[in-house]
């Protein structure tokens, strides 16, 4: 063989094995949601896009670390969560909006798709990040869910920080509370999107419900979901978000996390039902999400989901105008984006 024609198969060979790897799909390690409604550009300003993208990206950046430095997938999605439960743009921990007696009532759930443990809390109002309390559950104690002041109890006995309520308050979302309550006083409004329920009106407060999953060194899936639930919320109201199989799931094969309004979720069992199409109706990622999204909007539901499986395929559907949204690749690289298109 000539020298020539050496060279020429030898960069052939590499050219072919350039574009095998940049036609290979991408291998996502991380994602999260920040809530899905009626999420306009028209409507954000740039210096409000710019801190949603910052602290999505914070959020994404936080799991990764943790992973990279061989966190399990359970530690990276309490981590990351717990980056926008900090903050004030997201309805979960800080930024949780309030019920009909102006207090802010969270919940929030965590999965581990390994061992198939979970925790969840419900209707607290100390708790600085739920997730944290959701995963002690889970790790510390027989039970799955723990509800209110005796979940409280539970979290300071294991050393979960607690804060005074007056930590939750803010002033964006007590003016919208206001708002509600000057225009209607048996409103009931949901964080995520405008709609008619029992010939009451639903307002768009453009709030997220928190969520993530996670894909760890060790293949193993885990999800977790955190909010502050609805505006001028009524009677100890809980979402699908500290559900099990409702608004989080995660097995050996898929992990999602929900957001949206949560009785249908709840009624669908929508984290689940994704986990079930792919593991009984052999189901791709993408068709199974899409596939219960479309059930939950026959049903007269909006909002989202994200889904991560075991091969590191991701899926993000919602039917609403946006969906704060976010990925981390196994390389590092960080993906962000908010409105539909």
């Amino acid at each position: 063989m000539s020298l020539t024609l050496h060279i020429c198969m030898l960069f052939m060979s590499l050219s072919l094995s350039s574009f095998a790897q940049q036609s290979s799909p991408k291998r996502y390690v991380l994602a999260i949601h920040g809530g899905a409604g009626t999420i306009l550009k028209k409507n954000m300003t740039d210096s409000l896009e710019r801190a949603y993208i910052a602290e999505l990206t914070k959020s994404l950046k936080e799991g990764y670390r943790v992973l990279q430095t061989g966190g399990t997938s359970v530690e990276a999605v309490s981590a990351a969560i717990q980056i926008m439960e900090d903050s004030p743009l997201f309805n979960a921990g800080k930024g949780a909006v309030f019920n009909h007696h102006g207090e802010n009532e969270m919940d929030a759930s965590i999965m581990d798709g390994k061992t198939l443990q979970a925790g969840a809390v419900a209707g607290v109002h100390s708790i600085r990040n739920p997730i944290t309390a959701a995963k002690a559950v889970m790790e510390q104690s027989e039970h799955v869910m723990m509800v209110g002041k005796g979940a409280e109890e539970f979290a300071s006995s294991k050393g979960i920080v607690l804060v005074d309520p007056s930590y939750f308050w803010t002033k964006p979302r007590w003016d919208a509370l206001q708002k509600i309550l000057e225009r209607d006083k048996e409103s009931t409004a949901l964080d995520h999107d405008d709609k008619q329920s029992n010939n009451k009106k639903y307002v768009d407060e453009k709030f997220g419900t928190v969520g993530c999953v996670a894909l760890d060194q060790q293949g193993s899936l885990a999800a977790g979901t955190s909010t502050g639930g609805m505006t001028n919320k009524k009677y100890g109201r809980v979402g699908d978000s500290p559900i099990v199989g409702a608004g989080n799931y995660a097995n050996s094969q898929v992990a999602i996390s929900c957001t949206g309004w949560g009785e249908y979720f709840i009624r669908s069992v929508a984290a689940y039902d994704v986990a079930a199409m792919v593991a009984y109706a052999k189901l791709p990622l993408v068709q199974a999400t899409k596939t219960v999204m479309d059930k939950i909007a026959a049903l007269g539901g909006d909002g989202g989901m994200i889904a991560l499986n075991k091969d590191g395929q991701v899926a993000m559907p919602f039917n609403t105008a946006g969906m704060y949204r976010g990925t981390i690749t196994a390389d590092g690289q960080v993906e962000v984006a908010i409105y539909k298109n």
